[in-house]
């Protein structure tokens, strides 16, 4: 059982949010929501969002099956680049340098781990038989 979600155009460059997710990846949601909570970065309360969020996406995707919060596992969470910004700033003699105002998409998959074992262990065998090279 995984559920995901996805925010996108964060005004924040891809970059800056990587340093946030590299630390939360892999870890279970309630121990990720306090790592953040802790975290001096500004991209922190948007990722801290997203994660809530993917974690109600797969409350409201399996409203039969009881889900425990502490048991959920962010399983893949990235930082892609988004569109950029092209500004311009004056420099000397009349000249401009272009600024990048960089934006970005941010990816967050829970899942939950006894789930995902069930289904592992679900998987089919194939045989593939390799022709003789003919003569």
């Amino acid at each position: 059982m995984e559920a995901r979600a996805v925010r996108k155009h964060i005004r924040s460059s891809p970059r800056k949010m990587r340093t946030v997710i590299n630390v939360v990846r892999g870890k279970r949601v309630p121990e990720a929501l306090d790592i953040l909570n802790f975290l001096p970065q500004k991209v922190t309360k948007i990722v801290k969002l997203t994660v809530l969020s993917a974690v109600h996406n797969l409350i409201d995707r399996n409203k039969d099956e009881r889900i425990d919060e502490e048991q959920l596992v962010i399983s893949e969470i990235r930082a892609d680049s988004g569109p950029a910004f092209k500004r311009f700033r004056p420099v000397s003699r009349g000249r401009a340098h272009p600024i990048l105002k960089r934006t970005c998409h941010l990816t967050v998959v829970v899942s939950d781990p006894s789930a995902t074992s069930e289904d592992a262990s679900e998987t089919v065998e194939v045989e593939v038989d390799v022709a003789e090279g003919e003569e």
